[in-house]
């Protein structure tokens, strides 16, 4: 057999077409294997090229909320008070028109010259004027009215010059007895108004209970007696109606006048134009029966200004009630603010390549909100991907709330994300995606 093989392979190797056949053999076997190694090399290169990658990593972390802190009210300590607020429902509470906040107790107790406020209002029920720069009919006074002046100069009341055959406006009368205060013509007019002060208290009574003041007691028109009564509850209700009457809201307004008779006269209240406040009437008799009555237009920036009325009862001397007064309302002021929630460019997240890219998740805006005292603040972040992962695309938005209030600022891209380079794909083949 072996001798077989030899003598064809001599014969092989002196047949030159045979050489000729086995050299094609293997060039085309050499061929073969060449287009599969090319073949192979050339289709990893073109995968590796056109692989898809993973998408880059993103991580996010909302800001925390600031913390807020209470708004510095003061509330008077040692006299009995009520403060209603319209306007900011949203920001103070469901009742804060109707109360917001009271001190002391709600029993009755001397009102003082708060109760020129009942004798004009039921005055006008009698002598409406039409609008508060109508004057009205014109009241003569008499000798009777003149002798009011020493019976209430007696009394220590405070008091304005009635002439005898004097005359004046409804109008100015009312602003006589209430911007000074004077009681003798309080009770002139009253008794101009309704022909005797029995008349007026009946009146006066049925004033009262038309308009739901049932805890107040009025026996006569000045408030010189310690039984004319009312509650702080009730005063704040008194005072609504006095702030919504023209005429009573304008002359409470003014902080003097001077009229031929009376002279010059300032207006008791010395607080008006100071933190908003608008009117209405002071009244104490003596110490530890200090009254205001107040009104206040408060702009804290939320669209419309506050409006508010309060009272304070029974303090020890008006320079208290005045700082009782200035105090609550410097606090109510400065609880409404604009509290910062996010500076530009805060990071709040990041993305990140397998190549080694990698840019900022960041606030686009400087933001704040207006929020009320220690209403709490919450913070939502929503983020997407993003779709051409280049510097400034906006790529989610962050929305902080309190109370009624919201703001939003978009969280934007800080720097781009660049495609990896051709040797990184052809050299992380374990990064890409499945052929």
């Amino acid at each position: 057999m072996r001798e077989e093989q030899e003598l064809t392979e001599g014969l092989t190797e002196r047949d030159p077409e045979a050489r000729r056949r086995r050299g094609r053999r293997g060039l085309l076997i050499t061929a073969i294997v060449l287009v599969v190694i090319l073949g192979s090399v050339g289709g990893y290169v073109g995968w590796a090229l056109t692989a898809p990658l993973s998408a880059p990593a993103m991580t996010s972390q909302a800001p925390a909320a600031p913390a807020s802190s209470p708004a510095p009210v003061v509330l008077p300590a040692g006299a009995a008070s009520a403060i209603a607020i319209s306007g900011a429902d949203a920001y103070l509470g469901p009742t804060a028109s109707t109360m917001w906040a009271t001190t002391g107790t709600n029993d009755p107790r001397p009102m003082a010259s708060l109760s020129k406020l009942i004798t004009a209002l039921v005055i006008l029920d009698a002598k409406p004027l039409a609008d508060a720069n109508d004057p009205g009919p014109t009241i003569t006074f008499s000798k009777a009215d003149h002798d009011l002046y020493d019976k209430y100069y007696v009394m220590g009341a405070t008091i304005a010059a009635m002439p005898i055959g004097s005359s004046m406006s409804e109008r100015d009368a009312l602003a006589t007895m209430l911007i000074p205060s004077a009681s003798n013509y309080a009770e002139a007019v009253s008794t101009w108004a309704y022909g005797s002060q029995g008349a007026f208290v009946s009146a006066a009574r049925r004033w009262l209970a038309a308009n739901g003041l049932t805890s107040t007691t009025l026996v006569e028109p000045t408030g010189m007696s310690a039984r004319n009564t009312s509650t702080p509850t009730d005063l704040v209700a008194l005072g609504r109606l006095a702030a919504a009457n023209p005429v009573i809201a304008s002359i409470a307004a003014t902080r003097s006048l001077s009229l031929p008779g009376p002279g010059s006269m300032a207006n008791t209240n010395d607080l008006l134009g100071v933190n908003g406040i608008t009117g209405l009437k002071t009244g104490n008799l003596g110490e530890g029966t200090y009254n205001l009555l107040y009104t206040a237009t408060m702009d804290v920036g939320i669209g419309q200004p506050l409006g508010i009325v309060g009272v304070v009862l029974g303090e020890t001397t008006r320079a208290a009630v005045d700082n009782d007064v200035r105090a609550l309302l410097t606090g109510i002021g400065e609880g409404f603010r604009d509290v910062p929630v996010a500076e530009r460019d805060q990071q709040v997240g990041s993305l990140a390549t397998p190549w080694g890219a990698t840019a900022k998740l960041a606030i686009a805006d400087n933001t704040s909100i207006l929020t009320w005292s220690d209403t709490p603040i919450t913070v939502d972040m929503k983020t997407t991907t993003p779709k051409t992962y280049a510097d400034g695309e906006v790529v989610g938005s962050i929305t902080w709330t309190a109370g009624p209030n919201t703001v939003s600022s978009d969280v934007v891209l800080q720097g781009s994300i660049e495609q990896p380079t051709e040797w990184w794909r052809l050299t992380h083949p374990g990064e890409l995606g499945a052929p």
